[in-house]
């Protein structure tokens, strides 16, 4: 759950809980066999395990919350999900790249540059941008931001050789 969540919160309040209440079962063991033995060495061990634990807490809070600060990308699956619904407009041929980047826990950002068959026209290809985006969404709702890039897919160009201002002299000669 700790890994899956795509809001902050709900995992930190988890593991503030969860570490409430292993501190309060540390502090009640260090005082009941500092108690219990007349040895205040047990008080102190509870006390430095609390300290352990919150440290702990601390670095898994960290670790996991990073990505949500700094955007994390959309689930394999909720890619594959955005890539087959773009692909299945019947405008698109190709989905050339594509990136999506989480902006909250239920917004999702989608930049994507689609091939589209060279013959449209202005309005086909705005059309079929329209068409992309409503599939998109109705796959993933959270998809909040769609950027579509329309294209015309090209076969690879041979490379021509290097020549002019910058070229290797083994190139020129």
């Amino acid at each position: 759950f700790i890994r899956e969540a795509r809001s902050p919160e709900l995992p930190v309040v988890l593991l503030e809980d969860l570490a409430a209440l292993c501190g309060l079962v540390f502090a009640l063991a260090g005082v009941g066999l500092t108690l219990l033995l007349d040895e205040p060495l047990w008080d102190a061990a509870g006390t430095v395990a609390i300290g352990v634990l919150l440290l702990v807490v601390a670095v898994i809070v960290a670790v996991e919350t990073y990505g949500m600060l700094v955007g994390e990308a959309a689930t394999p699956q909720t890619v594959e999900a955005i890539r087959h619904a773009l692909a299945a407009t019947p405008a698109v041929t190709t989905v050339i790249h594509m990136r999506t980047l989480h902006l909250g826990p239920d917004e999702l950002l989608v930049a994507a540059k689609i091939g589209l068959d060279p013959d449209l026209t202005t309005a086909q290809v705005a059309a079929a941008i329209d068409d992309a985006e409503a599939r998109l969404r109705a796959v993933v709702p959270i998809a909040r931001r769609v950027y579509l890039e329309p294209d015309i897919p090209r076969e690879p160009a041979a490379e021509p050789p290097a020549s002019g201002v910058g070229a290797s002299p083994e190139a020129s000669a």
